[in-house]
């Protein structure tokens, strides 16, 4: 039997998701040289005060933080070369802890400008305190996607009792485009609180 969904436009978040392949929702810009993480990095080197980093990594990683934070300040004042490759010594320390904390891998810095065109509107959005853009850009990529799959499904419906191998194709798209559809009906519904599971953690 058919399962039913309904799908709603804050299901457009779910569908950019999809739609640009970066789930799951590490989303991979706390490790460009342009993410938070390592905006609040700079801050902190800047103004030799750790303490805006320290909501990025877990409690229990704090001391290690605050000690890759000392030995950073202690070698970044032996020069310009000294200072750039303690940066990225702190920088990466950081990053690899923080992603440890959601338990996803660290597979290094990304060079800036590899921010997910979702997630870097997703930023804007909390900059400037309106969320109106993000969701009409949202749902223009959600309807792309579903869209896209449907049609597969239809095309391949009309053959579908030709011939096995067509009859295939069409439930091949079939299942692709209800799971789709169903990944996005459980996310929606899904608690936020349950994003990072039983403890909410950064991302």
């Amino acid at each position: 039997m058919k399962k039913r969904f309904i799908l709603t436009p804050i299901s457009a978040i779910i569908g950019l998701c999809f739609n640009f392949a970066v789930c799951p929702w590490a989303f991979a810009h706390c490790d460009t040289l342009d993410g938070p993480v390592i905006m609040d990095a700079r801050l902190a080197l800047e103004k030799s005060d750790v303490t805006p980093v320290l909501k990025w990594v877990m409690a229990d990683k704090e001391n290690e933080i605050r000690e890759a934070f000392r030995k950073t300040l202690v070698v970044r004042s032996k020069g310009a070369e000294a200072q750039e490759l303690a940066d990225m010594y702190f920088f990466e320390t950081l990053v690899r802890i923080h992603r440890e904390g959601e338990g996803a891998p660290y597979t290094g810095l990304k060079p800036a400008g590899e921010i997910e065109p979702g997630i870097a509107a997703a930023d804007k959005a909390i900059e400037t305190g309106s969320v109106d853009e993000l969701l009409r850009n949202l749902n223009a990529a959600l309807g792309a996607g579903v869209r896209e799959h449907f049609a597969e499904v239809m095309e391949t419906k009309k053959h579908a009792d030709h011939n096995v191998e067509a009859g295939r194709e069409y439930v091949a798209a079939y299942v692709t485009f209800i799971h789709y559809v169903e990944r996005l009906q459980s996310d929606i519904t899904r608690a936020p609180s349950h994003e990072h599971g039983e403890t909410a953690r950064p991302h």
